[in-house]
C-alpha cells in the first residue's frame, strides 16, 4: 500500500483550504480548521494531532464543496449549521441571522438590570431563539415568551431549546407585539432589523435573511416601532434594552426621551463600538 500523498492527508487538505480562501476570507486558517474539523466531527485540535491521517474521498469531496461555498462569501454557520452564542451550540440555517459576539452585551444587560430570579421576558425578533435561550440558561425560573414574523425563524429557534432543554421559553408567530395581546413585562429585548437601505455593508451580508437586516432609509424604522409600542407591555419599572447600530445611539436615545422613557444609557461592546441601549418606563 503506499501512503497517502501530502495532499491526501488532513494536513495536506488545510493547506489547500487556506491557499483557496487566503483572498476571500479574513480568517482563513481559521476558517479551514472549523470546517474540516466539523466535516470530521472531531475537535480543531485532532487536525494536529492525526494530521498525516488520510481524508476519506467522499468526504474530501464535500470539503472541496464547503470550500466553495465559503469562498464565494457563503458565512461558516450555515455551511456547518451550527454557531456558539453566550457558550451554548446553537442550531442555525439561512432562515435567522448568524449569532454575533456583539449581541451577548444585550444579554449581560439584561442580566445586570432584572437580577430577580423570576421575571416576565419577551424577545422581539427572536430569530434562532439566541437572546431567550441565553437568558433562560442564566434565569431558569424567568418566563420567557420569544416573537418572529418568521415561521422558519420560530422552528429553528424551537429546535435550539428542544436540544439545550430549556423548556420554559414559549415561542410565539407574529411582528414585534402582536403575539402578546395586553401583556405587559419587565424586561423587553430586541436585536432588531437596523441596517440603512442604502448601507453599502448589505452586500456582504447578502446571504442572510433580508427581513431581519433592513429597516427603512435610515435603518432605525424598526426601533421607532418598538419604541412606540413598548410602552403598553412594559410594567412601571421594566426595561427596554436594544440593540442597533454604531451610529444610531443618539438618535435612539433621543427617540426614547421624546416617548417618556427614563434612565436611558448606551453602552459599548468589546470593540468600543456603542451597540446596547436601555431605558426604563416609570
Amino acid at each position: 500500500m503506499h501512503p497517502p500523498r501530502q495532499e491526501d492527508s488532513l494536513a495536506g487538505w488545510l493547506h489547500f483550504a487556506v491557499r483557496q480562501l487566503q483572498d476571500r476570507s479574513d480568517s482563513a486558517q481559521l476558517d479551514a480548521e472549523v470546517l474540516l474539523a466539523t466535516l470530521l466531527q472531531k475537535p480543531r485540535a485532532h487536525l494536529i494531532a492525526f494530521g498525516e491521517t488520510p481524508l476519506p474521498p467522499a468526504l474530501a469531496q464535500r470539503y472541496q464543496a464547503w470550500l466553495a461555498r465559503r469562498a464565494g462569501g457563503e458565512p461558516l454557520a450555515y455551511i456547518t449549521g451550527q454557531r456558539e452564542f453566550w457558550s451554548l451550540p446553537l442550531q442555525v440555517t439561512p432562515a435567522v441571522l448568524v449569532p454575533r459576539p456583539e449581541t451577548e452585551l444585550l444579554v449581560q444587560r439584561a442580566l445586570e438590570l432584572w437580577p430577580e430570579p423570576v421575571a416576565e421576558v419577551a424577545d422581539l425578533g427572536t430569530g434562532s431563539g439566541a437572546i431567550a435561550l441565553a437568558c433562560a440558561s442564566e434565569r431558569p425560573d424567568w418566563h420567557i415568551t420569544a416573537t418572529d414574523i418568521s415561521a422558519a425563524a420560530l422552528e429553528v429557534a424551537s429546535a435550539n431549546a428542544r436540544w439545550l432543554q430549556l423548556d420554559h421559553v414559549q415561542f410565539v408567530q407574529g411582528s414585534w407585539f402582536e403575539p402578546l395581546g395586553q401583556r405587559r413585562f419587565q424586561l423587553l429585548l430586541s436585536n432588531p432589523p437596523y441596517v440603512s437601505a442604502d448601507d453599502p455593508a448589505l452586500a456582504s451580508l447578502r446571504f442572510e435573511p433580508a427581513v431581519a437586516l433592513g429597516s427603512g432609509s435610515d435603518g432605525l424604522e424598526a426601533l421607532r416601532q418598538i419604541c412606540s409600542q413598548a410602552r403598553g407591555h412594559l410594567q412601571p419599572g421594566g426595561w427596554l434594552v436594544l440593540e442597533h447600530g454604531a451610529t444610531q445611539a443618539a438618535a435612539l436615545a433621543a427617540l426614547l426621551v421624546s416617548h417618556g422613557y427614563a434612565h436611558v444609557r448606551c453602552h459599548s461592546d468589546l470593540a468600543g463600538l456603542d451597540r446596547v441601549t436601555e431605558a426604563q418606563w416609570t
